[in-house]
């Protein structure tokens, strides 16, 4: 069972939860979690040529752009759901399309929902 297919359980732009999420699936023993992240931005190009990209240049400093996800073996899935529900977390698995949306249309298709 070297290569066992794996299905992915959260994927979204939010480190903490998936700290917490990594961090309850260790202690309940689950072998074989693929858990990482990357980023998907695309950064235009300020006007000044420098490449800066202005989002992180707000109160808070340089913002984390990048998308977390954790995958775990098909046969762990429901355990790994179970472990995650009982320690009062919620996992959320985002397309890429919504993951790259930007706030003002998310924002905006959530007024329309309204």
């Amino acid at each position: 069972m070297l290569f066992e297919k794996k299905e992915t359980i959260y994927k979204k732009k939010d480190r903490e939860t998936w700290q917490q999420i990594k961090d309850v699936l260790k202690a309940g023993g689950l072998k074989g979690i693929s858990a990482s992240h990357y980023a998907q931005d695309v950064v235009r190009a300020g006007g000044c040529g420098a490449k800066l990209d202005p989002r992180d240049f707000g109160a808070k400093g340089k913002a984390d752009h990048d998308i977390y996800y954790i995958r775990v073996r098909e046969a762990d899935k429901e355990r790994a759901l179970e472990l995650i529900r009982e320690n009062g977390l919620v996992t959320e698995v985002k397309s890429s399309e919504e993951l790259m949306q930007d706030a003002s249309v998310r924002a905006r298709a959530q007024m329309n929902e309204n």
